[in-house]
């Protein structure tokens, strides 16, 4: 009981802090938020019992890669107001890709699935059939 809602508060936070990442005003910020996402899913990781591929993610994302970001962020003052001015021109545009990708990617999914299970399910009623033959009609 306790590590199921253990799971879901590390989830919610995960989420919300997924979801900062990329509104946040600062790219600090921002990068904050990454390494507080990166220390939950460890956290997650950790209640599946992956404790290895959890400290292997504190280790190598957080205190290596996202160090180094935090540092060059900090370094080549990125400012942000300068980059959201030709936003509102490319946003009916990355809402067209966004939307794509919602539904392409579930549609060729669900259709190599699909292929994949029939394919399977084809083999195995052949399997069947050759330990099982057919009766004829009337008969048992």
């Amino acid at each position: 009981m306790f590590t199921t809602i253990l799971f879901y508060v590390l989830a919610i936070v995960l989420v919300v802090a997924s979801f900062r990442v990329i509104t946040a005003s600062s790219p600090v910020v921002a990068v904050l938020h990454l390494i507080l996402v990166f220390v939950n899913a460890a956290f997650i990781w950790m209640l599946l019992g992956a404790e290895f591929l959890a400290l292997l993610l504190v280790l190598v994302y957080v205190g290596a890669v996202m160090v180094l970001f935090l540092f060059v962020v900090m370094m080549i003052d990125v400012k942000m107001e300068e980059l959201r001015t030709g936003m509102k021109t490319y946003l009916p545009l990355g809402a067209c890709c966004i939307g794509f990708a919602a539904g392409a990617v579930p549609a060729a999914a669900t259709a190599h699935f699909q292929t994949r299970i029939s394919a399977w399910m084809q083999s195995a009623g052949d399997g069947l059939e050759r330990h099982f033959p057919k009766l004829p009609h009337g008969e048992g």
